[in-house]
């Protein structure tokens, strides 16, 4: 199912001095010292030496994830006196390939009700004309909402919150997700609270998208050297897609069992396509070869996992996003997807706990996905044979949670392997 064509609602903010937003609002000094938060922005204390103000947050501060960032922000809206009622601020993505809304990342005075959660957009009707026209929705009694059946709002009451607020996030023509505010406090989003909130709303807004548009910029970097590289391997775009989302598929399951929060599967979603990268370096007659590698072979293909990691330590480097999230997630995807249990993998042979548990998700989709698709050098593979496959190696070659995991998602993937069906090699 195709995503609907979006228009963007307005032009990123960029005045001078402490002007953000599109709607002409200027921030206090507690509201610009939480946009510098937000932004990963160490600001040195007012006695730090020349050389202390001169250390760049990435290497003298710790880098902290954007969860963590809208969780100080949070305070400090709530420091604000008329803004203390904010309980919850939510942001849930779009991935408009397969029409799915998706949990992202939030900050809440409770547990969250809606870790883990996904819907078809096209099954929200309210939140698709939002994502249409731009507009905004005020709903200042969830319970009446929850009375008429609306399943994220009975469970959002559940949790005892009375009032919602929600704002597209979008710009250019490109739709990226949801902003959901909600206060415990029934008629909490008044006309003044709504003013208050609209100049944090929008740096959120454009911080959320500013980090979304450095990995996608990154994959694009990837698509375009292999390329230029004129790399025809499995590494089909439709394996890439089919690959990344049963890898999510993984860590759903797992999330509860293993603690993962919706920004570590989101992360994974993405750069779980970066995976095979340093397949760039393999010559095509090893890359292609259609029977099976000699020994000396196989240790030039073993060599692509070193490269991958240059690769994208370059491309980090180059475009000055060292500070990238996440980032040693996706290095541990990249050079630790090819271990195995039992130590038989490579490069570095190590067992069990050893491999990180990003790798082993990103191995268990990838296999599964190599076995059911069609290659010059073999058919494919029918999901009950594969699924067999993993099952006779859980354990030894594969990490048995992850593989259950993929066996308790069967109908979920059929879904996947029907939209992203097998492409022209590219």
């Amino acid at each position: 199912m195709s995503g609907p064509t979006f228009k963007g609602v307005g032009q990123p903010y960029g005045g001078r001095g402490l002007y953000l937003g599109w709607y002409g609002q200027c921030l206090t000094k507690r509201s610009w010292l939480g946009y510098l938060a937000l932004m990963n922005i160490k600001v040195p204390p007012a006695n730090a030496t020349t050389a202390q103000a001169k250390v760049p947050m990435g290497l003298g501060g710790v880098h902290k994830s954007l969860a963590e960032r809208l969780a100080e922000l949070h305070g400090e809206i709530k420091a604000d006196g008329s803004l203390t009622s904010l309980s919850r601020i939510a942001i849930a993505l779009y991935d408009e390939s397969t029409d799915i809304l998706k949990t992202f990342i939030h900050s809440s005075d409770t547990d969250s009700p809606l870790d883990h959660s996904s819907a078809r957009l096209s099954d929200l009707p309210s939140l698709r004309d939002l994502a249409l026209n731009g507009g905004r929705r005020i709903i200042n009694n969830l319970e009446i909402a929850a009375d008429s059946g609306q399943e994220h709002a009975t469970r959002l009451v559940s949790f005892g919150y009375r009032a919602s607020y929600t704002m597209p996030i979008q710009s250019k023509g490109i739709f990226y997700g949801f902003l959901f505010l909600n206060s415990f406090q029934p008629d909490y989003f008044s006309p003044l609270v709504i003013h208050r909130l609209r100049p944090y709303l929008d740096l959120i807004a454009q911080v959320v998208m500013r980090e979304l548009d450095t990995v996608r910029m990154m994959q694009a970097a990837v698509k375009v050297i292999r390329q230029v590289s004129s790399l025809r391997d499995e590494e089909t775009g439709a394996h890439l897609a089919r690959m990344a989302r049963y890898a999510r598929l993984i860590a759903v399951k797992l999330a509860d069992s293993h603690n993962l929060g919706d920004e570590f599967i989101e992360y994974l979603f993405q750069f779980a396509p970066l995976h095979d990268l340093g397949k760039i370096s393999v010559p095509d007659h090893i890359l292609l070869k259609p029977g099976r590698l000699t020994p000396e072979e196989f240790e030039v293909m073993k060599g692509h996992v070193v490269r991958g990691l240059e690769i994208i330590d370059m491309l980090v480097f180059d475009f000055g996003i060292d500070a990238l999230e996440h980032f040693e997630l996706l290095r541990d995807v990249i050079a630790y997807h090819h271990e195995a249990l039992d130590g038989s993998g490579y490069p570095h042979k190590l067992k069990g706990n050893e491999i990180p548990l990003a790798a082993r998700i990103c191995a268990v989709a990838d296999v599964f996905d190599a076995l059911t698709s069609e290659r010059p050098y073999k058919k494919a593979w029918s999901n009950e044979e594969a699924f067999q496959l993993l099952q006779d190696q859980a354990g030894t070659k594969f990490d048995p949670d992850c593989v259950r995991s993929l066996l308790e998602c069967a109908s979920e993937v059929a879904f996947i392997q029907a939209h992203f069906d097998e492409t022209v090699y590219d």
